[in-house]
């Protein structure tokens, strides 16, 4: 793995670590349908505007491909089920919870990713790649279990639970299109069009239930806040995401998500009042490990 490689994932650790908690409040502050319409759309208005400047032969190429105008729906599709999943279980929980609960997207994800892509088979046969894994996994599912337990999220936490279930098992099929996708377009274009056609399905849901009259009675400043924090997680979540499953391939992907939770941990702590107890640092300290393993080369 190159420095840049390195960079990039560090980068990514620590604005996911904000990005969670960011995302937890405003989904206790507006309904689920409203906010993904919202935050899809400004970030995907975002990103068509640096495609413009940046991408425009890429943005050609998926009006001169059918097939990649379909590829994109279906994903636009997954995402928005997704999100629907992942905000609902969200709200229901912690944020803390529901960056943890991305690991167990892991090992349905690489035995999905190794079926249908040889570099990828490649990457599971490392040895230390495994253990490194086993170790990490054992490490955050101590870790969110010691912190649910000092959280004080309310009754819903089961069904939260299986809304994060939900949205990890269709984020592990989403991963597999981005990376047949990725093979055409570059990530930012491909982040330009779900995020935009994602937005578009929840605004159209919105309007046609009567929800929008949400984002009328709220206060100017939040539905601004909104609109900020749109764009913050398209560009990390979704960019940077797809950017890196681009470049370095979903299994490696995955076992950074691994940190995501130690660095939510800390930003939670601060912003939301999350409780971490001693023994978590420690766990924190065998997922660290785990994932060094994981991501040594062969």
């Amino acid at each position: 793995m190159n420095n840049k490689n390195q960079l990039i994932n560090v980068f990514y650790i620590i604005l996911m670590g904000f990005g969670f908690p960011l995302m937890r409040y405003m989904s206790i502050h507006f309904d689920t349908i409203n906010n993904n319409a919202v935050r899809f759309l400004s970030g995907g208005i975002l990103f068509i505007l640096i495609c413009l400047l940046k991408f425009r032969d890429d943005s050609k190429k998926i009006f001169n491909s059918p097939s990649l105008i379909l590829k994109l729906l279906i994903l636009s599709c997954l995402i928005s089920g997704n999100m629907y999943f992942f905000i609902s279980g969200l709200k229901k929980t912690s944020a803390l919870t529901g960056s943890i609960f991305g690991i167990l997207a892991m090992p349905l994800a690489m035995i999905m990713a190794s079926i249908f892509y040889e570099d990828e088979r490649e990457k599971i046969k490392n040895r230390k790649f495994i253990i490194g894994n086993i170790i990490a996994i054992v490490g955050s599912l101590i870790f969110v279990t010691n912190g649910t337990k000092m959280s004080g999220v309310d009754s819903n936490f089961t069904l939260g639970g299986l809304f994060l279930i939900s949205a990890i098992f269709i984020q592990s099929i989403q991963n597999l299109i981005v990376k047949n996708i990725s093979k055409d377009i570059n990530s930012i274009v491909i982040s330009a069009v779900t995020a935009t056609m994602t937005g578009i399905i929840y605004l159209l849901i919105a309007i046609n239930t009567g929800r929008t009259c949400q984002l009328y009675e709220t206060s100017t400043a939040m539905v601004i806040g909104l609109v900020f924090a749109g764009i913050y997680g398209m560009l990390t979540g979704m960019m940077m995401a797809f950017y890196i499953v681009q470049k370095q391939g979903v299994v490696i992907f995955n076992s950074i998500q691994l940190i995501v939770p130690l660095s939510t941990a800390i930003v939670g702590y601060f912003t939301l009042d999350e409780k971490i107890a001693l023994l978590q640092c420690l766990e924190a300290i065998i997922v660290i490990f785990g994932c060094v393993i994981a991501l040594k080369k062969k």
